[in-house]
């Protein structure tokens, strides 16, 4: 299983458990809200090599 695939299976997780405690639409802001968040924290150089290492692995 792909790294890519256990963060997913782990946002998934962590949304279906938020879900009934703050409703759907926070859980959901939460899910996507965060690693974009972290996304954006990131310099430039390090979201250069965050895209060429997932454009690698896509190009498998």
């Amino acid at each position: 299983m792909s790294t890519r695939t256990k963060i997913v299976i782990g946002g998934v997780a962590v949304g279906l458990l938020l879900w009934p405690l703050i409703g759907f639409w926070m859980s959901l802001l939460i899910v996507v809200g965060v690693p974009a968040v972290a996304y954006f924290a990131l310099d430039p150089e390090q979201r250069r090599r965050v895209r060429r290492v997932s454009h690698k692995e896509i190009d498998r």
